[in-house]
């Protein structure tokens, strides 16, 4: 369980994680990715996302870097804009890296937003993962305007009653401007029960994944990470309801975005959405703005001022707890990670 302490993520010690500084840890993740084609630049900007998600103890993180989460696609092109108007863009990322393609359309839907209201852009064929949401739509946070960011990925999760994998993990990232030192409040969930970057940390670590998160190929509940990778996880509640909204995400990042909706896998064409809303087209100007800030403040101050239920510290708004492991990461300059990804990533690193 992850807690706040003196190192970040401290971690259950069958699970025999390190150490490390994260200046040491940033420098490391840049030489390995380099070994992968990209330029410093090019690997500081993947490293900032990844290690955004690390240092909350997000599996989005830097385990993208061994597993091969950012090797280049042998069809790799130009990335280019199939469709553009005044507030939309749908982007065909050339089998590009998908982290790199969505920091594409982010850029494209906030400069549009800024000058018409509201944008939304589309990325598709991409071949992977474009890893913590969160982090893009806090980008359109820190402009002042709400940011909404899905991703449709290949087939690993099966929907209720099935196990049979059909949607992706499809995970949902909302983040709303604040007032306060707070930039803003970020909403960053998965629709399924476990991440497939969860999976292949346990798989690398040899740890077990929780239970009735995942089938293996015949439908059995499985504990073991290699056997959920042959199956299917489960939607995050093991209801319609999970199964709902990863059927939402797929028809909007995916089908919307004109990416692969079938044999996914094999078509290396993955697409995420991204919709860009500044709130002054509902409230006029910038001291509507301010107003509707404050409003979200206060809601989020009743949220965490609600009557608590016995045993209970504090009621935590979506990413706070996350926040705050970060910052102290970031305080102390030190991290816990899973030994065996640490050396991996050292091995990279001297290639």
């Amino acid at each position: 369980m992850t807690k706040i302490g003196t190192h970040c993520l401290q971690m259950d010690d069958s699970q025999n994680s390190v150490t490390v500084s994260v200046k040491e840890l940033t420098k490391i993740c840049i030489q390995a990715i380099g070994t992968l084609g990209y330029t410093n630049e090019e690997a500081g900007s993947l490293v900032d996302c990844m290690l955004a998600a690390q240092l909350r103890g997000n599996n989005q993180g830097i385990i993208k870097i061994t597993t091969g989460g950012l090797n280049k696609h042998p069809e790799e092109s130009e990335v280019k804009i199939v469709h553009e108007s005044p507030v939309s863009a749908r982007i065909d990322g050339g089998k590009c890296l998908g982290m790199a393609v969505l920091v594409q359309a982010v850029g494209m839907a906030l400069e549009k937003a800024k000058a018409t209201g509201i944008a939304l852009v589309t990325t598709s064929n991409t071949p992977n993962s474009t890893g913590y949401l969160g982090w893009y739509s806090k980008q359109l946070a820190k402009e002042n305007l709400i940011g909404i960011v899905l991703a449709q990925s290949p087939e690993f999760v099966a929907p209720y009653n099935a196990y049979q994998p059909i949607f992706g993990t499809n995970p949902i990232a909302i983040s709303v401007p604040v007032s306060g030192e707070t930039e803003s409040v970020t909403l960053d969930m998965a629709t399924s029960a476990y991440a497939l970057f969860g999976l292949l940390e346990a798989k690398t670590a040899g740890t077990s994944i929780p239970e009735k998160v995942a089938y293996d190929s015949e439908g059995n509940s499985t504990t073991d990470p290699g056997a959920a990778l042959a199956g299917a996880i489960r939607g995050f509640d093991r209801s319609h309801k999970s199964s709902g909204l990863a059927l939402m995400v797929e028809i909007l990042a995916g089908a919307l975005s004109g990416c692969a909706i079938e044999d996914k896998k094999s078509s290396a064409s993955w697409g995420n959405f991204v919709l860009a809303i500044d709130p002054k087209i509902i409230w006029g100007d910038d001291a509507g703005l301010d107003a509707f800030r404050e409003r979200v403040t206060t809601v989020c101050r009743r949220v965490k001022s609600a009557e608590k239920l016995p045993g209970v510290d504090e009621i935590y708004l979506p990413g706070e707890r996350g926040d705050r492991v970060a910052a102290n990461c970031i305080a102390t300059d030190s991290i816990d990670i899973q030994s065996n990804l640490y050396e991996d990533l050292k091995k990279m690193a001297v290639v």
